[in-house]
C-alpha cells in the first residue's frame, strides 16, 4: 500500500467530481482528483483531419483523445475523456431541472417522487450558477442580435404556438457557460454597464486559470462540441478545478483507476490506478490493459471513495469491483433504470422565405454563435395543464464551419459541374480565347450559392423518456438494453413537434440517420445505472450518492439520476454533488471535533 492517503479521493473530473474536489477542498479536506483523460489548455483541441482521426479514446489501442464513443442496439452515446469530463465538449447549457419534473412514472400507474426536490437542490443550483459564470446570449445586442438561428426558433415557435393554441409550448433563451464579457461575475470591477459583450478580447480573470494560459471572450465559431479553443466556455478546469487547484487539492490527468476495495479495517478504501503517458505510446498498440511494461499501478488510500467516472464509467468501475463489495452485489438495482434523457437529434433543412417576391434560401448560418442559444420548452402533463404527454426542451443546434463545407460536398454533382464550367473559362484564358485575367465572379460561381449549408441547422431535444434500461457487464464488455419501444409516443411527439417547427420556417424534416435506419437513440445524456434512491430496495445510492451499506462509499454523476433530468443535465448533477459535498463536510467535521 502506499503511504499516500486522502481524505478523499475522487475518480473523474465531470459535473459530479469537478464540484465535488472543490467543495471538499475548500472545507479543508485532503483531495486527489484522477481523471483519465488529459489536459486541453487553450487552442490544443484538434481541428486538422489527421488529428481528429487520434482524437478518440482507447489507450489499448494508442488513442489518449476526448471523445469516448458508445453503441448498443438501441441507443448509442458519445462521452468525454479529458481534464473537465463533459464540460470540454458539452453545449454549455445550465439549466434547472422543471420543479414538476422530479417524478417518475409507476409501472401500476402513478408517481413515484425523486428522493431529491427542487426545493432541496435550489441553493445549490444557485452555487452552480456563480461557480459557472453563467450569462444569457446578449441576443439584443450586435453582432449578437444578427444570429439567424435564434430569430428563427423565435419565429417557429410563435406561428407553432398560433397554429397549435392547445398546445404548451413557449420560446426561451437558455443560460449559457459562456464568457461573452471580458470581466468575470466574481470580478471585483464587474458590472454589465462598463463590461459589454466584446468577440476575441482577453478574459480578466480574479485568479491564474488551471492551464495558466490566456482566455478569450467568445468569437461565435459554432466549436463548442470540437471543444473550444479560445477558451471561451467556462468549462470545468477553468472554474471548479481552478478553484479545486487554488484550495491545494491533487489534480491528476491521465491516472485511470483499475482497481479499488476497502481496506481491512472496513473503514477506509484503497484505489489502484495507471499512469498513462501519450507521448510514449500514442498510436502504438499494446498486449491489453493488464500490460505492465505499459501500465505501471499505482495504489492510493482514502477515508472516503467517490466514484464520478460517468454513467457507462461508473457502473462500469463497480461490476469490475464487485469481488470487493459483496452486499452491492446482491442489489439487483445496480445497472437499472438507464435512461437517455429524450435525447434525440434531427435536422431542419432548405429552409425558405419570401424576398421581394421571390421564394429564396433562408439565411440560418449555424455556424455562427454558440451551439445553443434557446430553446422550445414543450410541456408534460406533470405541469397540471391537461394530458400534453411527457415533456421537452427543443434546442436551435449549430455546427463548426468544417461542418458546412462537409455539407456543400455533399452536393457533389453540382459541384462538380460548376468544376467542368470553371475549368472551361480558364483553359480558355490560357490558349489565348479569352483576354479577361480576372477569375473573382468564376471562383465565386464555383464555390456556388451554398444553398443546403446557409439554410439547414441540427435540432437537438431532450425530454423525459422512461428509465427502462439496464446496464450489464459480462467480465469483459459493458451492455445497455435500452430499447424506444416503451417511449415510442414520446418520440413520436417530439418529431411532430420538429416537423412543426420545419413547417414554420418552410423547410423539409430530416431524421438522423441512425434513428431512421436502425431506430437508435443518439444521446450526449445517458443517465442511470446507479440510481439514488430513499433505500436499498429502491436504489443503489441515498440521495447524498453514498452507496447504502458502504459508509465512505459514493457515486457522484449522472448514473445515479433516478430517470431523465429532463433539459440539459449538467447543472442538475452538479447541483446533487453540491449537496453531497455539504453532506460530506458535515459528517468530516463531526469526526474530527
Amino acid at each position: 500500500m502506499s503511504d499516500e492517503h486522502f481524505d478523499a479521493v475522487i475518480v473523474g473530473s465531470g459535473f459530479g467530481g469537478s464540484v465535488m474536489a472543490y467543495r471538499l477542498a475548500e472545507a479543508g479536506l485532503r483531495v486527489c482528483l484522477l481523471e483519465r483523460g488529459k489536459a486541453y489548455p487553450p487552442f490544443s483541441f484538434p481541428r486538422a483531419p489527421f488529428k481528429l482521426r487520434n482524437n478518440f479514446w482507447d489507450p489499448s489501442d494508442g488513442l489518449y483523445g476526448m471523445y469516448n464513443v458508445w453503441s448498443f442496439k438501441g441507443s448509442g452515446a458519445l462521452v468525454s475523456s479529458g481534464l473537465g469530463g463533459g464540460s470540454l465538449i458539452y453545449a454549455n447549457i445550465i439549466i434547472r431541472k422543471d420543479e414538476k419534473w422530479f417524478k417518475e412514472n409507476l409501472d401500476n400507474g402513478g408517481y413515484e417522487p425523486w428522493p431529491v426536490t427542487r426545493a432541496e437542490l435550489d441553493p445549490h443550483y444557485d452555487r452552480v450558477d456563480q461557480m459557472m459564470n453563467v450569462q444569457k446570449y446578449p441576443r439584443h445586442l450586435p453582432p449578437y442580435d444578427k444570429t439567424p438561428k435564434t430569430l428563427a426558433m423565435i419565429e417557429a415557435a410563435a406561428k407553432l404556438k398560433q397554429a397549435k393554441p392547445n398546445l404548451d409550448l413557449h420560446w426561451l433563451p437558455l443560460n449559457l457557460a459562456v464568457s461573452f464579457r471580458r470581466k468575470h461575475a466574481g470580478h471585483p470591477d464587474y458590472d454589465d454597464v462598463n463590461n459589454p459583450p466584446v468577440t476575441g478580447e482577453p478574459i480578466e480573470e480574479g485568479r491564474p486559470n488551471y492551464h495558466g494560459k490566456t482566455r478569450y471572450t467568445c468569437v461565435l465559431c459554432g466549436e463548442c462540441d470540437l471543444g473550444c479553443n479560445t477558451g471561451s466556455k467556462n468549462t470545468l478546469d477553468y472554474t471548479y478545478i481552478t478553484a479545486a487547484q487554488h484550495q491545494h487539492a491533487e489534480i491528476r490527468p491521465l491516472c485511470e483507476v483499475k482497481s479499488f476495495g476497502p481496506l481491512g479495517d472496513g473503514k477506509r478504501y484503497f484505489v489502484t490506478y495507471v499512469k498513462h503517458d501519450p507521448n510514449l505510446w500514442e498510436g502504438k498498440p499494446c498486449n491489453g490493459d493488464d500490460d505492465p511494461d505499459r501500465f505501471p499501478q499505482h495504489t492510493i488510500t482514502c477515508d472516503r471513495l467517490i466514484i464520478s467516472a460517468g454513467t457507462f464509467g461508473s457502473p462500469y468501475l463497480l461490476f469490475k469491483n464487485l469481488a470487493a463489495f459483496p452486499n452491492l452485489r446482491n442489489n439487483d438495482l445496480l445497472g437499472s433504470r438507464f435512461c437517455v434523457n429524450g435525447d434525440l437529434l434531427s435536422f431542419i433543412v432548405n429552409s425558405r422565405e419570401k424576398k421581394n417576391g421571390q421564394c429564396v434560401p433562408r439565411v440560418i448560418d449555424p455556424s455562427f454563435g454558440p451551439v445553443i442559444t434557446s430553446a422550445i420548452r414543450v410541456g408534460d402533463t406533470l405541469d397540471g395543464l391537461g394530458d400534453q404527454g411527457r415533456g421537452f426542451y427543443v434546442e436551435d443546434g449549430g455546427n463548426p464551419y468544417l461542418l458546412s463545407w462537409a455539407v456543400e460536398l455533399t452536393g457533389f454533382l453540382g459541384y462538380l459541374r460548376r468544376s467542368l464550367q470553371f475549368a472551361r473559362t480558364f483553359f480558355k484564358y490560357r490558349v489565348g480565347l479569352n483576354p479577361d485575367a480576372d477569375l473573382d465572379k468564376e471562383i465565386a460561381h464555383l464555390i456556388g450559392d451554398c444553398e443546403t449549408s446557409k439554410s439547414s441547422f441540427p435540432i437537438l431535444t431532450m425530454g423525459r423518456d422512461f428509465p427502462n434500461g439496464r446496464v450489464t457487464f459480462d467480465g469483459k464488455y459493458l451492455d445497455c438494453d435500452w430499447k424506444i419501444k416503451k417511449s415510442q409516443a414520446y418520440f413520436d411527439r417530439v418529431r411532430w413537434v420538429v416537423r412543426g417547427i420545419a413547417n414554420a420556417l418552410n423547410a423539409e424534416f430530416v431524421d438522423n440517420p441512425s434513428y431512421e435506419l436502425f431506430h437508435q437513440v443518439l444521446t450526449a445524456h445517458p443517465l442511470g445505472g446507479c440510481p439514488m434512491g430513499k433505500d436499498k430496495n429502491a436504489g443503489v445510492v441515498d440521495s447524498y450518492g453514498e452507496v447504502f451499506e458502504y459508509p465512505g462509499l459514493y457515486v457522484m454523476d449522472g448514473s445515479i439520476m433516478p430517470g431523465p433530468v429532463g433539459p440539459n443535465p449538467s447543472m442538475t448533477i452538479a447541483a446533487v454533488s453540491d449537496r453531497a459535498a455539504d453532506h460530506i463536510i458535515d459528517q468530516h467535521r463531526g469526526a474530527t471535533r
